[in-house]
């Protein structure tokens, strides 16, 4: 007996329409497996990228501390070496004329007290930065260097604008300086500023603290796309190795100075040398930049 062709027909829909269907369910199947899978690695990706950039916080902020711990570093090396020296060699003048220039005498010992006050007020300022006061502010930290008061507010770090004081004290102290400027002064950015006036602190100091009585001479120079400082001051000369007959009573030092004025510079893209000088004595000159972007 014959199948009727109409539900021959039928049949053959009803298959296609099943292998279609089994053909979509395999698709939405797979598609499910590989939207899984897609989701799956892109949460890897994301734990991944998470990871790298925690680790990326971690190490910017351990260099941003090891940062602020050389900054630190400089600025207590600057305002200890250049005050604890000059109240050493004042000390020891004291001592020498006690007995036979009282007046004398009395004048270094007040050059001692008033180092050790400069240096007790810088300190404060830098503390200041460090431990504001528990309401935000960082004016007052403490009582100041006379016993009762109170401290002052804090004031900027020192610049050129300060380098007649600093020539003073070290002139003061037993070394004469001598401090040329050329070109046309101007303002400059408070890193640049801060920075050669370190540079000049150290140098002076350091050539009081080793000097035999010569004298120093300070240049600074307004160029047009840069600042020079260069400081010169006279000793025994290398080629014939002649030591001073009464040196200087030294401080100590670790040669962190010399450091630490080269990565202030550094910061600047600027260049910094110091060497003995073949006539005698010591240099240091530096370059800095003024039109860095």
């Amino acid at each position: 007996m014959s199948v009727p062709s109409a539900t021959m027909s039928g049949m053959g829909e009803y298959d296609v329409l099943t292998a279609a269907l089994a053909v979509a369910c395999a698709a939405v199947l797979g598609l499910t497996v590989a939207l899984v899978r897609t989701r799956r690695r892109w949460q890897a990706a994301v734990g991944q990228r998470g990871w790298l950039l925690e680790r990326e916080r971690e190490s910017a902020t351990e260099a941003a501390i090891a940062a602020e711990r050389d900054r630190i570093a400089r600025e207590l090396h600057d305002i200890v070496s250049h005050n604890v020296s000059l109240m050493v060699v004042q000390a020891s003048a004291a001592r020498e004329v006690l007995g036979t220039m009282p007046d004398e005498a009395a004048t270094a010992l007040r050059a001692v007290e008033d180092a050790g006050r400069g240096a007790m007020t810088d300190l404060r300022h830098l503390l200041g930065l460090l431990a504001p006061a528990p309401d935000g502010t960082d004016n007052d930290i403490g009582p100041g260097p006379d016993p009762g008061a109170m401290s002052t507010p804090l004031a900027p770090q020192p610049g050129l604008d300060r380098l007649g004081p600093l020539v003073d004290r070290i002139s003061f102290a037993g070394l004469p300086v001598e401090v040329r400027i050329s070109g046309e002064p101007r303002p400059l950015p408070q890193g640049i500023d801060v920075t050669a006036y370190r540079i000049i602190q150290e140098a002076l100091t350091n050539a009081l603290r080793h000097g035999d009585g010569g004298k120093a001479e300070v240049t600074v120079r307004y160029a047009d796309h840069a600042l020079r400082v260069e400081v010169l001051n006279t000793g025994p000369s290398v080629l014939t190795g002649t030591a001073p007959a009464t040196p200087r009573p030294q401080a100590g030092g670790t040669g962190r100075g010399l450091i630490g004025l080269r990565e202030r510079v550094a910061v600047h893209g600027g260049d910094l040398d110091a060497r003995r000088r073949l006539g005698g004595g010591y240099r240091v000159r530096a370059r800095i930049p003024l039109d860095r972007p």
